[in-house]
């Protein structure tokens, strides 16, 4: 059977990706740091050895990317239901998040082969969530309906496959980036990456907030 290795991710375009960093970041320079993780992260699928690999994206190809890079379109209202559409358009994949530019192809090839002998694998993000997650076979409850982009969301998708009867493994964590601290901590995690490069370029703020310097509602959590 072969498995895929897919990137979700939104087109890098100003004013459509990474607006949590914004502030300090212009607009402009959000979607510069997230063109430049995505680059890093096709640089990993690239070096991966796989036969299939795709982009799930939210906007159009950008010039950059391989021709040897499949694309499909998302499909849905929120994550869990792209995420579902990912599959159902891909089959069994490896899916993985566009803004951890840090990943490495080790990282990739272990989910892959834990997929020879696991259901699914998940790998975690310390806010929570997941930076990936992969199924074996496309299991049309596997996702929908699980809560994203919450600090729960990873319990909630362990608890989902344990009810769905799937078997997963997890992979390293990892730090995606939504604050400008994550921004901060990822680049000095890979220092030689264009989204390192990309961030020094930018001239930000050495020291920022907790929350990367974004105005907060009042009850917001912080």
């Amino acid at each position: 059977m072969t498995v895929a290795v897919a990137v979700m991710a939104k087109a890098p375009e100003s004013g459509r990706v990474k607006t949590r960093l914004c502030p300090p970041c212009t607009p402009r320079q959000a979607a510069e740091l997230a063109d430049a993780a995505l680059r890093d992260v096709i640089s990993a699928m690239l070096a991966t050895p796989v036969a299939r690999r795709v982009a799930a994206l939210d906007g159009l190809r950008p010039r950059w990317l391989p021709a040897s890079v499949e694309v499909v379109a998302q499909r849905g209202a929120g994550l869990d239901e792209r995420l579902a559409a990912a599959f159902a358009d891909i089959g069994p994949a490896l899916i993985i998040a566009g803004d951890t530019p840090q990943v490495r192809p080790d990282d990739l090839v272990a989910g892959l082969r834990a997929l020879r002998s696991y259901d699914a694998v998940l790998g975690p993000a310390l806010d929570g969530g997941y930076w990936a997650i992969g199924l074996r076979r496309v299991h049309p409850r596997a996702v929908r309906g699980v809560p994203m982009s919450s600090p729960l969301t990873l319990d909630a998708q362990r608890t989902r496959l344990a009810a769905l009867g799937l078997r997963w493994s997890e992979l390293r964590a990892l730090r995606d980036v939504d604050a400008v601290t994550d921004a901060v901590a990822v680049a000095e995690e890979c220092p030689r990456s264009r989204f390192a490069c990309a961030l020094a370029g930018l001239n930000l703020p050495t020291h920022v907030p907790p929350d990367g310097g974004r105005p907060r509602r009042r009850g917001a959590p912080r």
